[in-house]
């Protein structure tokens, strides 16, 4: 095979991994400047991974890192939600300007785009998946740190369509802890695998109940997996979150942004890690 020229408009190979690679990354917004992109995963669906996108958001915002969030769940959209953001994207001329929270991370939603927040999105895939991509290359993030991508769950159109139009620098898989998870957890690392990208690590997402009366952890799903399917995968542990009840009520009331926890400080070392060279 000769040697590539990364020029995909004059080769000739058809199945070249540099074309499957490059070839079907968008550009983003040219008022755009996204330094770092982070996909939020799950096998299935109903594990948290809205809360967990929307805890690492306020975490990167908390560190000094200029944040946005990409809600790609477009049937499920619940990002706007946690945030209490209700004041709709203002489009412009040139593009859309994302909706910015209280402490000024900037989001995208289908919601905020929406007349009515409960009106159902009854689209087919191609056209979701359309959306999604318009979020990337209309929108006016300006200048962005971390983008966090919250992925709708499963291995279909939408997160193949993300891992394959974003340049995304690695994912955070969120679990929850009953057996059955293990094999799900499996089929979205091989997702990753499979597009080449990077597993940054797991997160457990409702893994205890703390007793109000002794302060004895309560594992109401069972003995957690998440260690044994890091090892055998070589992938760290990220954190893991409780059922609490103040992180619920922070979330209803649209106070994320006010939650209160060291679940997640070994995934704010990680984003330290990753921090945008100046």
């Amino acid at each position: 095979m000769s040697e590539c020229t990364h020029n995909c408009e004059t080769c000739n190979v058809g199945d070249c991994g540099e074309r499957t690679k490059e070839s079907f990354l968008e550009k983003p917004h040219e008022l755009s400047d996204i330094k770092k992109v982070i996909g939020i995963v799950s096998g299935k669906g109903g594990v948290g991974k809205s809360l967990i996108t929307g805890l690492m958001s306020v975490l990167s915002r908390r560190a000094g890192f200029n944040t946005a969030v990409l809600d790609a769940d477009i049937t499920g959209p619940s990002v706007p939600k946690m945030f209490g953001a209700k004041e709709k994207a203002l489009g412009a001329e040139n593009g859309i300007y994302p909706v910015q929270t209280k402490t000024g991370i900037r989001l995208m939603s289908i919601n905020l785009l929406m007349e009515n927040e409960t009106d159902p999105v009854v689209w087919r895939g191609p056209v979701i998946a359309g959306a999604v991509k318009q979020f990337w290359t209309d929108v006016i993030w300006g200048d962005v740190d971390f983008m966090f991508v919250d992925m709708p769950p499963g291995t279909g159109d939408v997160p193949l369509t993300v891992f394959q139009s974003l340049p995304v620098d690695g994912i955070i898989v969120v679990a929850s802890p009953q057996e059955l998870v293990s094999m799900i957890v499996e089929k979205a690392l091989n997702m990753a695998k499979l597009m080449n990208i990077p597993v940054l690590g797991l997160v457990e997402n409702m893994s205890y109940v703390t007793c109000p009366d002794c302060g004895k952890q309560i594992k109401v799903f069972g003995e957690s997996h998440i260690d044994e399917i890091a090892k055998s995968k070589d992938l760290p542990v990220l954190g893991r979150i409780p059922f609490d009840p103040k992180l619920a009520a922070a979330c209803d009331a649209g106070m994320l942004e006010l939650f209160e926890g060291d679940w997640l400080k070994d995934a704010e070392a990680l984003l330290e890690k990753l921090c945008p060279e100046e």
